[in-house]
């Protein structure tokens, strides 16, 4: 696994590898199928982001977030920090367009804004771009 973590920062994507398609129940969001693929997930911790992402990495906890949900089924691939700029709306827009993914789900980690999804499919991998640098 790649990491790219400054204490500083707010923000952070995690990488997630799903080897094979499941039908996933995402709290009260509802149940949907998860393709085959690579995820990333843009979050925000305003501090300890590093025990933030700790969690992140457990597999079995209890469910808080929307994440929770999807990470028993995926292996984390990187994770890379991101200082706050516009918020992490923007930065998932910003991932989103240079990888050409997709929002597979909307409200997805998006529960408290208003933008379409926090959670992002590469249909085709991760070898499009290179991923915004921190």
């Amino acid at each position: 696994m790649i990491e790219r973590i400054d204490e500083e920062h707010v923000l952070y994507a995690v990488h997630l590898q799903l080897e094979q398609d499941h039908l996933i129940t995402v709290g009260k969001l509802g149940t949907y199928q998860f393709k085959k693929g690579t995820y990333i997930y843009v979050g925000s911790a305003k501090r300890a982001i590093r025990a933030r992402l700790n969690r992140h990495k457990k597999k079995e906890k209890v469910t808080r977030w929307h994440i929770d949900y999807l990470r028993p089924f995926c292996e984390i691939t990187k994770i890379i920090t991101y200082e706050l700029g516009d918020g992490e709306c923007s930065l998932a827009e910003k991932i989103r367009k240079t990888y050409n993914g997709t929002f597979p789900i909307q409200r997805f980690g998006a529960s408290d804004c208003k933008c379409p999804s926090h959670l992002i499919y590469l249909c085709d991998g991760e070898n499009k771009k290179e991923q915004p640098q921190p």
